[in-house]
C-alpha cells in the first residue's frame, strides 16, 4: 500500500541526519496521500541506519495503524492534526535540531533579522505556549491542536514553521521533501538569528519593506527568482 509514498517518506527521513537535523532518533518525517487520507510516517524509535521504505508505517487521520509492523512515531497525533488543519500541505517534519530547539526552549519566536530568513519565512517564526496540565493528558494531539490554533491568525503557507515552547520545531510543505527543506532553512535562520544577537544585543528586525521584497520576489504573484518552468 502506498509504495511510492513510503519510498519518498523514507528518503525524506534519511535527509534529516544528512543535514545534521537529528541526533540518534530525535526526529521524524511524514507524508500524506490526500486522495485516500492516509499518512506514511517513520516508525517510533528506530535508528536511521535501520530504516527502509518497507518499515514506514501507514496510518489514517485518526492516527490508527492501517499497515505496518512497527509502532508509528510517537508524534503521529500531532502530524495528523496538522494535516486536518492545513489542507494544502503534503509533508511534515519534526526535529530537535539544536539551534531551533534552543529558541523553543527559551520560549522565543525567531525574529526576521535578514534576507536569508525573509526569503522563506514571512515574519517572525512563532513560538506557541506550553500546554496546560489538562492538555498534557492528550499531549501529542493537543500539540497539533495548539499549533493549528496559533495559525488561525497566521498564514501556514507563508510561515511553514513553528516552535513549541520547551520542546522543538515543526515544519511543513507541499510534500515531504519541501518540509525537510523548510526544516533546514529554519535551523539556519535560528542559528544566524542567535549569532546576530550575540554580535549585537541591540539588534532589531529587518525593515518590513526589505522583508516584503525578499519574500515576494520568491513567492509572490509576480515572483521573478529562479528559472521559469514549462
Amino acid at each position: 500500500m502506498l509504495e511510492e509514498l513510503r519510498k519518498k517518506v523514507y528518503e525524506a527521513n534519511m535527509l534529516l541526519p544528512k543535514y545534521d537535523l537529528v541526533t540518534f532518533t530525535w526526529g521524524n518525517v511524514s507524508g500524506i496521500d490526500r486522495e485516500t487520507g492516509l499518512v506514511v510516517i517513520k516508525p517510533s524509535g528506530v535508528d536511521y541506519d535501520k530504516l527502509s521504505p518497507e518499515n514506514m508505517v501507514v496510518v489514517n487521520l485518526d492516527g490508527e495503524v492501517v499497515e505496518g509492523d512497527y509502532n508509528p512515531s510517537s508524534d503521529t497525533q500531532t502530524h495528523v492534526e496538522l494535516y486536518k488543519a492545513f489542507p494544502s500541505i503534503g509533508g511534515i517534519v519534526h526535529t530537535h535540531s539544536p539551534w531551533a530547539t534552543s529558541w523553543a526552549q527559551a520560549g522565543r519566536g525567531i525574529p526576521c533579522y535578514g534576507t536569508t530568513h525573509a526569503d522563506y519565512l514571512y515574519g517572525e517564526v512563532p513560538c506557541v505556549r506550553n500546554l496546560t496540565k489538562t492538555e498534557l493528558e492528550d499531549y501529542e494531539r493537543n500539540t497539533g491542536v495548539l499549533i493549528a490554533e496559533a495559525f488561525e491568525s497566521n498564514n501556514y503557507e507563508s510561515m511553514p514553521a513553528v516552535l513549541c515552547k520547551n520542546h522543538g520545531p515543526f515544519t511543513w510543505g507541499a510534500d515531504e521533501h519541501e518540509a525537510v527543506h523548510n526544516a533546514v532553512v529554519l535551523e539556519e535562520a535560528a542559528k544566524m538569528a542567535a549569532q546576530s544577537e550575540m554580535i549585537n544585543p541591540r539588534i532589531v528586525p529587518a525593515p518590513q519593506e526589505l522583508e516584503d521584497k525578499h519574500y515576494y520576489r520568491k513567492h509572490g504573484e509576480n515572483a521573478y527568482y529562479g528559472q521559469k518552468t514549462a
